[in-house]
């Protein structure tokens, strides 16, 4: 069984979610912003290789995932490995309402760097869109986040865009297992959560793995 990954309180909770989301994404962040580009480097490498043995993964034929950006756990690392087991890879371009579009990622010559208005420049796939329907074909759905809780409730940006994601699966009678890629740090008791709020089935770290209750 994969090592449990820590978990530590996160005070300023009340009953108002959306106010105390907003402060712990400026919690979050800060911690991130000061690690050095070695250490997300390193976190990546350690949790592609928890990832990979994650039965989830070994399974899946297709994959959506992301290409991490700024202080979240380098997943390049995880995307490679993936796609040289010969699993198909669906990575996320940005709409303008802050939906997400989709198309494959064949190896790194397949991203180009993308700045949406004044936000930070994102890497997507470079080729063939193929809609926001696509994901709705993945096994396995990766997900970004800045947070996840004991129950598997996940904090996200705030953008809204990985909602959009998890309704459409809903909507459409996918259950692709949804699995979020955080540092140990961020696995705490609780974070706020609403009741469009739906919860990730596993979280992998530098650490190890861990599913949630029901699983």
């Amino acid at each position: 069984m994969s090592r449990r990954a820590r978990e530590r309180p996160v005070e300023h909770v009340g009953r108002s979610g959306e106010p105390d989301k907003r402060w712990l994404r400026r919690e979050f962040l800060s911690m991130r912003n000061r690690l050095t580009d070695d250490d997300v480097r390193e976190a990546g490498r350690a949790l592609a290789g928890h990832a990979l043995r994650l039965p989830e993964l070994a399974r899946a034929r297709t994959v959506a995932a992301y290409v991490s950006v700024g202080g979240e756990p380098d997943t390049r690392a995880l995307l490679d490995a993936l796609r040289a087991r010969g699993v198909r890879v669906l990575l996320p371009a940005l709409l303008p309402d802050n939906d997400l579009d989709w198309g494959e990622y064949t190896g790194p010559d397949s991203l180009t760097e993308i700045r949406h208005g004044g936000k930070m420049a994102l890497f997507e796939p470079a080729g063939a869109r193929l809609g926001p329907s696509a994901v709705t074909r993945a096994d396995v759905v990766l997900l970004p986040g800045l947070a996840v809780d004991a129950r598997g409730m996940r904090l996200g940006r705030g953008g809204g865009s990985y909602d959009r994601v998890l309704d459409r699966l809903e909507r459409a009678g996918a259950r692709p297992r949804l699995v979020v890629l955080l540092y140990d740090t961020e696995v705490v008791v609780r974070v706020p959560a609403e009741a469009h709020d739906k919860p990730v089935h596993a979280v992998v770290t530098p650490s190890g793995t861990r599913h949630f209750t029901g699983d």
